[in-house]
């Protein structure tokens, strides 16, 4: 049987997708998309995922798609930036709720992200550069984004060094940032506005259809079966 390498990257800052662990006593990767990677295996083991044990940020993932490097990315939203560069495939991998982290002497409670879009420069919304809520704040219109920063840890030190208003990260993930630096007790999550957005599976637009179509149906086999959510529950937080 020939194995069909298809090459990826773990994105960095993007936890619980990727997550640093130890396996066999030596730092590793792992989290849900590392967990999907090896169910597609398991269920089609002609196709084997290389490159998930390297850390990469996002912008330089989409770098090493453009320079043929890099055949998927796992959990990416459907917005146009994404859909440019890669064929995402239609079943959904997991869907997540954006929520935004205030300090906790910050009284500030908002409703929808017109209240938001009111504060002027004093809603300065901090962001993760080259995410996709980047592009989805953008789409809202209005409010002031800042996504100069390229991590979790980065964003959560700006906010309270009052550099902005709000952080927006996805949950699951920004619980876990948030205790991760030990911050629980100076930084807390407001109920309102959230977005939901669904992450897929993109893959390069020439990968050869058999390939694709042998994924594509890896991963239907892996929602009909429960094994997605499976998946997407160990890592709730």
């Amino acid at each position: 049987m020939a194995v069909i390498v298809i090459r990826t990257a773990a994105q960095e800052s993007s936890e619980p997708k990727y997550i640093s662990i130890h396996h066999d006593g030596r730092p590793a990767i792992g989290g849900i998309c590392v967990d999907i990677f090896r169910a597609i295996e398991k269920r089609t083991p002609e196709i084997q995922f290389s490159g998930d044990q390297v850390w990469m940020p996002r912008l330089r993932i989409d770098a090493n798609f453009i320079n043929n490097r890099i055949d998927a990315i796992c959990g990416v939203q459907n917005i146009d930036r994404n859909t440019a560069q890669y064929k995402l495939l239609s079943t959904p991998l997991f869907s997540v709720d954006y929520l935004l982290a205030v300090r906790a002497d910050d009284p500030i409670e908002v409703n929808s992200w017109e209240d938001i879009r009111a504060l002027g420069n004093d809603g300065t919304i901090l962001v993760i550069r080259g995410f996709g809520i980047v592009d989805i704040l953008q789409d809202i219109g209005g409010l002031k984004i800042d996504n100069g920063a390229t991590s979790s840890l980065s964003n959560l030190r700006k906010l309270l060094a009052g550099r902005g208003r709000f952080y927006c990260h996805r949950s699951p993930g920004i619980k876990n940032s948030i205790n991760r630096e030990g911050f629980e007790k100076q930084v807390r999550l407001l109920e309102n506005p959230k977005l939901s957005e669904k992450f897929y599976m993109g893959l390069r637009k020439d990968l050869p259809e058999k390939q694709i179509k042998m994924i594509n149906d890896a991963l239907i086999f892996l929602q009909k079966s429960g094994e997605l959510k499976r998946i997407f529950d160990r890592y709730r937080e």
